[in-house]
């Protein structure tokens, strides 16, 4: 049976609106501000093999996540264990595909008339899985043991049952057990409601030819992929970025090499020159690769591409051992994000080698802050989590973007008056840093400050950031960003800097902690960028007149409380260059 092409987009355009209703359901039912809102989760549908069939992709990395998760069920469990109403759940980087503890996988079964025909699934961050910090993300975690509880696949439901054995561990294991299991519970709600649009879309259109439209989309989806990657000319490109540390031996950056060969419609993306595996969490698994690489296609080939299996399909990887990308069991990997910006970013360097038309300057990758204790007014455990990025970087025809996330961290900056109004903080400062994106013909985009005053009495503070002093690269002539940079008590006497992976630090009412977050890298001579530009980079704030000069070669004058262009000192200055 083949599906006809109309029909064939309809359902695809259907899939696509049954993830993304399952993920409007889950941020609206969100205990935890992560969820919330900083939306750190994603959804989608997968077939019977464990495939991706559709999935709305706030976090690409999740593309990898699911059909590793939905693996390690098949592998515990039978079909014949399968039944309506059941829901699976996993958080294991390596017995299932999670990149971290605190990432909770829920996969239910879709049935339909008796039959399984597939899984309604969704991942999304929990405020605390227990561990030696609040957060669950130890910036010296030596194996994941020490990273908090570890979940294998396991049936968290059984005939629309909830086990009350599993969420009594799973509270008993975390600082805040009600958002734990609230999430979950609204992960799980989710799921049921993928199950039932599902449901309602084998109805409309017949159950064969929603089974039988899955090979056919993931086909159609290589073949534009294929078609695109044939067009490249034939070559190698290689890329190599750095993490600043690992968390353990601070004055070793970790090292992230790829060789991407192309030949006719085929990729190869060989990481084995990629550093050993590290002693702290700066690890990531095989599936956070490939799912890095899909999202490099992704931005290539068309950024409104159907995510499904077909563009797994078109990866191939080749990874060693014991390296930081295939990291031998037990070792730690919690604080994998980092990482994975490096990778991409030196993915982007090597594919720019091939595609020389479409460039991007590095960008600001991304930092949590984590703040947890238990409060003096209620005697609750609470967690504050919240996820930053800064500047992108300069783009093929296009400044970078300011204050925003890069790459595949997609998740909000949680507004001022939620954290506010729900945890012991107040925030004193937000806002974008002048001349923190690297100059260029197209300038970087700025990171940003942000200031927090501690209300309540030992708050257990802790950072996971990078580019703190591998500064974020500029290319083809462009400056490099302004790195990162946190600053405890500022201004004080007990001012102190705190390197990029921090753990555990008690603050007390009326410390203060400042985070810089890094700009991103520019992207050709900034001589070339056009004077006008560079005017309004002044009159906005982004560039200072001091760096307008000494970057740019472009003499800003200040007039009447505004700022004119200096022409004629401009052109003598540009023509000494």
């Amino acid at each position: 049976m083949t599906v006809d092409p109309v029909t064939l987009q309809v359902i695809q355009a259907r899939l696509a609106g049954i993830v993304q209703e399952m993920q409007n359901s889950l941020f609206r039912t969100g205990y935890s501000t992560i969820i919330r809102e900083s939306q750190d989760a994603s959804c989608a549908i997968l077939n019977r093999a464990g495939e991706v069939v559709a999935q709305h992709v706030v976090l690409p990395l999740h593309m990898g996540a699911f059909p590793a998760c939905a693996a390690g069920i098949l592998k515990n469990y039978t079909v014949d264990e399968f039944h309506e109403g059941d829901a699976f759940i996993t958080n294991h980087p390596y017995l299932g595909g999670s990149p971290h503890a605190p990432d909770m996988a829920v996969l239910s079964p879709i049935f339909y008339q008796g039959e399984w025909v597939g899984f309604a699934a969704n991942l999304a961050h929990k405020s605390d899985i227990g561990g030696p910090v609040p957060g669950s993300c130890w910036s010296q975690a030596r194996e994941i043991y020490q990273e908090g509880l570890h979940v294998p696949p396991i049936k968290y439901v059984h005939n629309y049952q909830t086990s009350k054995d599993i969420e009594a561990m799973l509270g008993a294991n975390s600082r805040t057990p009600e958002l734990v299991i609230g999430d979950l519970r609204g992960q799980v709600g989710a799921a049921r409601l993928g199950e039932r649009r599902f449901q309602e879309m084998m109805e409309r259109y017949g159950k064969q030819a929603i089974l039988t439209s899955f090979d056919e989309l993931f086909a159609l989806t290589e073949a534009k992929v294929r078609k695109e990657i044939a067009s490249w000319p034939d070559g190698v490109g290689e890329g190599e970025r750095f993490v600043d540390s690992d968390g353990i031996e601070l004055d070793k950056p970790v090292r992230l090499h790829v060789r991407m060969e192309k030949k006719g419609d085929r990729l190869l993306f060989d990481f084995t020159g990629s550093a050993d595996q590290t002693k702290g969490p700066a690890n990531i698994r095989p599936t956070t690769v490939r799912a890095a690489c899909c999202y490099l296609l992704t931005c290539l080939v068309d950024p409104a591409l159907a995510i499904n299996y077909g563009l797994a399909r078109c990866i191939e990887i080749k990874v060693r051992d014991g390296s930081v990308v295939n990291p031998i069991f037990p070792a730690p990997v919690n604080t994998y994000n980092p990482t994975v910006h490096a990778l991409v970013e030196s993915l982007l360097e090597a594919s720019s080698q091939i595609t020389p038309h479409k460039k991007i300057g590095d960008g600001c990758s991304s930092r949590s802050i984590i703040i947890g204790g238990r409060s003096n007014k209620t005697g609750k455990g609470y967690v504050q989590y919240e996820i930053f990025g800064g500047g992108s970087g300069g783009r093929s025809g296009k400044d970078g973007v300011s204050g925003t996330n890069v790459n595949q961290s997609n998740a909000k900056i949680a507004p001022i008056e939620i954290i506010e109004s729900e945890f012991a903080t107040r925030v004193n400062r937000f806002e974008l840093i002048a001349d923190s994106g690297g100059p260029g013909a197209f300038r970087g985009g700025l990171g940003f400050v942000r200031e927090y005053e501690v209300l309540d009495n030992d708050a257990r503070f802790s950072l996971r950031s990078t580019k703190h002093t591998v500064a974020p690269r500029g290319i083809d002539g462009g400056s490099d960003g302004k790195t990162g940079h946190c600053v405890l008590n500022p201004g004080t006497s007990n001012e102190r800097v705190i390197p990029s992976r921090f753990s555990d630090h008690v603050l007390h009412p009326g410390e203060v902690f400042s985070l810089e977050t890094p700009g991103g890298g520019g992207l050709g001579n900034p001589v070339t960028r056009e004077p006008e530009r560079v005017l309004n980079d002044v009159r906005n704030g982004y560039v200072t007149q001091k760096r307008a000069r000494e970057a740019y070669r472009v003499v800003i004058d200040s007039a009447d409380g505004d700022y004119v262009l200096n022409v004629k000192q401009t052109r003598a200055l540009r023509t000494q260059v």
